[in-house]
Formats: structure tokens, C-alpha cells, sequence
């Protein structure tokens, strides 16, 4: 079985022929050198391959080794101090200076992460760790909870044995392969490719890894390495690994993987073009219109460019499955997202163009996000795989316009097709449009998104209320909405298996305390997000246009000359208050959502009667 002899130079196939306890399965995890790309990787005997997240955005190697030994990982800004470089001695181990460094750095974050969960798993269960002297710091995957590394070599090696060596040794250790034993080979972190990390396993079965964390073929997380290990040594997964254990997709491409690594390099390189760089171009089109022909400038260019803007998402997933250039995605993104926008306004009058390209974008993306479509995730408002955060479904930008773009499009298109409709039809559409929302966007089998269960029934909540009027009623029907909608997805996720990042952050707390660790992380990120766009110009002109519509509101509300238009663009308003605030991305939301009420008022002060 596997296993690594006793002196440094006898080769793997003398280390494993002097194995001799064929009973007793094994695994060997194996560090590569940096630059190794999947193609060389798929050449290793009965190899199943993939990319693998080395972490939440660029982590440090510690932190990655650090991540496969908790089975879990947090995003790095919410630990109390950076992670030290955790040296291991071939000697005696991990500096225990540095262990506790580690120990009090997981203790105050406010995320349930055990660094040497592994190894100690491991050891309750009678099966053994090591690290081999030329792991290096990757030793650290098989720390017990105690800072305690065996670094002496065996003959014998069952259990986990952690080492460091080029492809070559890993082919010699695939051929030499006993059945029972696992092989993990990955490249050394951080990658130098975008931070994403080639990886191969043997003893799974050739093919194409596949993850249930990131709900992909081809694309693995750092967490999933621990419990794919106990897993394959009958070991119980501790509750607090986050990880799953990989399968492999024997019928998935290897070259759709390749693609799939080019793209998700690609995403946050092209979205300050096609979307920054774009929009910028249209606003400046704009005050040249405001410009050279005044007010009635304005009136065609302002409906022209809210109704491009509610088109663009649509136009983003159409260039997610083309997989244009850089250049191209630009062009067609820039291009095609007014020209139908013009079509649209040319054939629909007052509130109807504007419902209807609302209607498109957030009904293309449920469809989307409901069939199990990748486009979504590719698109360039898509959630960005990338960073290591979110995999499927919507991303928090997503989220937060296209609960803008429900809100608005319901109150447009009540306002175009049903002006006359009372407080009790209009609730049933608000309230219907806001159920199918959450349940396309929220429950963990589709969208994995727990911030669209509160803000979209907060938008609704909110409209609903703004057509109704009332006083008291209004603020408990929209303090109860989002409370009913958590509710409800609960039970969805539990009924359909989704396995929602709800059900395993808030479900399967241990109590009070871990329910609490999810708001303080959350709110921790929401803060961090603020401090990371300080020097944004977008989030100042978005914090400016929120104070002077507080400030002006009463002005701003008259423009709406239909109550169902102005109770949607209110409705948006709240929902984008409240993502801010209840999810962990708030600069982000209250930028992107200001955007879509922003343009919605400006929609309405052109379209109002002189």
C-alpha cells in the first residue's frame, strides 16, 4: 500500500513494496510544485482531476493548509490577526509559538473553524498521521489539534502520510497503487494561475472530480480534501468540517474543465469593462443629450439608458455562453443591451418598456439558476467563483438587482397593464411575485441564497404597504415578511435535500452561539466591504443619491404619477436598505441597488406629464 521508505533515497516503488500490512487502507497526500496544469495531471494513471479553491480570495499557503486540516474555511478579513507562517521543523514539528497564534486565531473568529480537526479525527479513530520531512509547511495537514506532527519516517504507513514531491514521483506512487489506497496530489498554494489550484486524486476512479460544496464537475474546494480523506477511511465527518467528501463524473470533459478555468479567470478582469466602462460610456451619452437638447434630451435618453441597464444581466448570460473575447463581450454588452432597449421603448409606451425588460432579466435568471444552467455563475454578474465564495446560484451583485428589478418590474407592470388594480389585487401580485422569486433564488437546490429569503420579501412587504397606505399594520407586515420567508425556505430546503447554506449555518448550529457566529461574520464582512470601497466613487455617488432622495423624498415620490410604479421603485428602495445591512457584501448591495432605484426615478421623472 502506500507508504514512503524509511531512507530519503529508496523510490516509490521500493517504499511501497516494503508495505506490509495490506489490510489497513491508506492515503498519501502529496504537495506538487507550482505551475502544474490539468492536462499533465489527467496523464497520471486512473487519475480523476480538478481545480481546486485554495481559499476565500488570495490566502497564503498557511492558510490553505490550515483550511484542509479544519475541513472548513472563513473569509480571512474576519479573523482578529493575519495568519503567521507556520513553520514545520523536520525535527520537532510546528513551533508551538506559532500553533497558538493559530489556536487563538480560529478560537475568535466568528466561525466554527478547528485547526487539526483532521489529524485528530484521525488518531480517535486508531489511524495515524504523519508528515514526511520534505512536506515542508504542508506537514501541517496532518497537525492533531495539539500542534502535534510525527515527522519520523515508517516503513509501514497506514493512516495519512503527508508529503512533498514532483508529477514524476506521483506517477510512480499511481502505478504502485494497492486497492484500498487513496492518492491526493495537488499543485503547492497560492497558485500562480488565478489562484485556482490544479489538483488529481487516484483511487476514486478516472474522470472529472466533482464537489457538493460548489455543486460542480471540475471544480473543488480546499475544505473538501478532509472529508474525502475520512470518508474513504471510514472515519465519521466531523459536524464541523463545511467540506464534502468528492465523487468523480467519469463521463465529464476535461477540455469544459479547461474552459471553465479560463472563464473564471476572465470574469473579474472583463467586469470593469463590460459593465464599469459601458455604463460610464451611457451616462455620458446621457448629459451630452442633457446637453445639447435639455429637458427633452433627457426625456428619451434617461427611459433609453434604465431600460439598458434592467436589460444588461439578460445580455451578460447571453455572453456567458458564447465566451466571446474581452473585447467582444465589451462590444455586445454595449451594443446590444440599448438596441433593445430602443426596440422595446419604440413598441411599448409609459411604464410598460421598462416592466418588460425588468420581467426578462429577473425571469432569464430563474430559469436559469432553476434547470441547474453554469451561465449564471459565468455571467459577469454572476457570483464570481473565483473569489472562492459562491459556486451556483446568484451572487450578491445578482441579488441585489434583481430584487430591485422584481420590485420595480411588478410596480411598472401594474402601472402599464393593471393601473386600476385595488390594495388587495395589488398585494396578490407583489406577493406572488416575491414567493416564485424566493423560490427560485433562495432555496439551496437552485440559487444557495439565504439574503434573497429577506430582502425580496422585505421588497414586497414594502410595496405592498406603499399601495396600501396604513400605519402600524405597514411596519409589522414588514418586519413579519422576511421572518415567514426564512420559514418557508427552511422547509423547502429540508423537503427537496437542497443542503442550503441556511440549513448548515443556522439548522445545524449547536445553539445560540453558532447562530450568532453567522450575524457576527456577516456583519463583520458587511463592514469590511465598506472599508474596501472607501475609495470607490461608485459608493460615494451611491451613499450621495441615497441622502438626497431621503432628503427630496416627498419631490421624488411626486414624479410617480401611478401609485403601483412608485409603491415597486419603494419597494426596491427597502430591499436594498436591508441587504445592506443583513448581508455580508452591504457596499456592494447599496451600490448596485441605488443603481436600479436610481434609474427607476429617473425613468419617472421622464415619463411624467409635463
Amino acid at each position: 500500500m502506500l507508504a514512503l521508505s524509511a531512507c530519503a533515497a529508496a523510490s516509490p516503488h521500493e517504499a511501497l513494496a516494503q508495505d506490509d500490512g495490506p489490510g489497513e487502507r491508506r492515503v498519501i497526500v502529496v504537495v506538487m510544485p507550482e505551475g502544474i496544469n490539468l492536462a499533465t495531471l489527467s496523464a497520471i494513471p486512473d487519475a480523476a482531476v480538478a481545480l481546486m479553491s485554495g481559499g476565500i480570495g488570495s490566502v497564503p499557503a498557511s492558510q490553505t493548509y490550515l483550511d484542509i486540516t479544519q475541513g472548513a474555511r472563513t473569509n480571512a478579513s474576519v479573523y482578529p490577526e493575519d495568519v503567521p507562517l507556520v513553520l514545520v521543523n523536520p525535527v520537532r514539528g510546528v513551533q508551538p509559538a506559532k500553533w497558538r497564534i493559530v489556536k487563538r486565531r480560529a478560537r475568535e473568529a466568528p466561525a466554527e473553524v478547528e485547526p487539526g480537526l483532521l489529524g485528530s479525527a484521525l488518531q480517535a479513530a486508531g489511524l495515524p498521521t504523519r508528515a514526511l520531512p520534505e512536506a515542508g509547511n504542508a506537514g501541517v495537514i496532518a497537525v492533531n489539534r495539539e500542534g502535534e506532527l510525527d515527522v519520523s519516517r515508517c516503513r509501514a504507513c497506514p493512516g495519512l502520510t503527508v508529503t512533498a514531491s514532483r508529477v514524476s514521483t506521483v506517477v510512480d506512487l499511481a502505478l504502485d497503487r494497492r486497492p484500498g489506497d487513496l492518492l491526493i496530489a495537488f499543485e503547492r498554494p497560492p497558485a500562480d494561475r488565478r489562484d485556482q489550484l490544479s489538483v488529481a486524486i487516484v483511487g476514486l476512479g478516472q474522470g472529472v472530480l466533482h464537489s457538493d460544496s460548489t455543486r460542480r464537475d471540475g471544480y473543488v474546494l480546499s475544505t473538501d480534501v478532509a472529508p474525502t480523506i475520512l470518508s474513504h477511511l471510514g472515519v465519521e465527518i466531523p459536524d464541523a468540517m463545511a467540506g464534502r467528501p468528492l465523487t468523480v463524473n467519469p463521463d465529464s470533459d476535461l477540455a469544459a474543465v479547461q474552459e471553465l478555468e479560463e472563464r473564471m479567470g476572465a470574469v473579474g478582469e472583463r467586469r470593469r469593462s463590460a459593465l464599469g466602462v459601458n455604463l460610464l460610456i451611457w451616462l455620458g451619452l446621457v448629459v451630452l443629450a442633457g446637453l445639447a437638447f435639455r429637458r427633452r434630451g433627457l426625456r428619451v435618453a434617461l427611459p433609453l439608458l434604465a431600460v439598458s441597464a434592467a436589460y444588461l444581466p439578460t445580455v451578460l448570460l447571453l455572453t456567458a455562453a458564447l465566451r466571446p473575447s474581452a473585447t467582444g463581450e465589451q462590444v455586445i454588452a454595449g451594443v446590444l443591451s440599448p438596441a433593445l432597449a430602443l426596440v422595446t421603448l419604440l413598441l411599448l409606451r409609459g411604464w410598460g418598456a421598462l416592466a418588460l425588460a425588468s420581467g426578462v432579466t429577473v425571469v432569464a435568471h430563474a430559469v436559469d439558476v432553476i434547470v441547474g444552467s453554469p451561465l449564471t455563475s459565468l455571467s459577469l454578474m454572476g457570483p464570481n467563483p473565483a473569489l472562492g465564495v459562491r459556486f451556483f446560484g446568484i451572487g450578491n451583485e445578482l441579488e441585489s438587482a434583481l430584487t430591485a428589478l422584481l420590485m420595480v418590474g411588478v410596480g411598472a407592470g401594474l402601472a402599464a397593464w393593471w393601473p386600476n388594480a385595488s390594495s388587495a389585487q395589488a398585494a396578490i401580485v407583489f406577493a406572488g411575485a416575491a414567493l416564485l422569486g424566493v423560490a427560485a433564488f433562495a432555496p439551496g437546490r437552485f440559487g444557495a441564497d439565504v439574503g434573497a429569503a429577506i430582502v425580496i420579501p422585505v421588497g414586497a412587504a414594502a410595496a405592498i404597504a406603499a399601495y396600501a397606505g396604513g400605519g402600524r399594520g405597514r411596519v409589522l407586515l414588514i418586519l413579519a415578511a422576511p421572518v415567514a420567508a426564512l420559514a418557508a425556505l427552511m422547509a423547502i430546503d429540508l423537503a427537496l435535500g437542497g443542503d442550503a447554506h441556511l440549513s448548515r449555518s443556522v439548522l445545524e448550529a449547536g445553539g445560540l452561539d453558532e447562530v450568532g457566529q453567522v450575524a457576527e461574520r456577516r456583519l463583520r464582512l458587511s463592514a469590511k466591504s465598506f472599508a474596501n470601497y472607501s475609495d470607490s466613487i461608485a459608493l460615494w455617488a451611491a451613499v450621495a443619491a441615497l441622502l438626497a432622495g431621503i432628503v427630496w423624498r416627498r419631490r421624488v415620490l411626486s414624479w410617480f404619477e401611478r401609485p403601483a410604479a412608485r409603491a415597486g421603485f419603494l419597494g426596491a428602495a427597502a430591499a436594498t436598505l436591508v441587504g445592506t445591512v443583513a448581508n455580508d457584501s452591504g457596499a456592494l448591495i447599496l451600490m448596485v441597488g441605488t443603481a436600479v432605484t436610481s434609474l427607476c426615478a429617473a425613468y419617472a421623472w421622464a415619463g411624467r406629464r409635463a
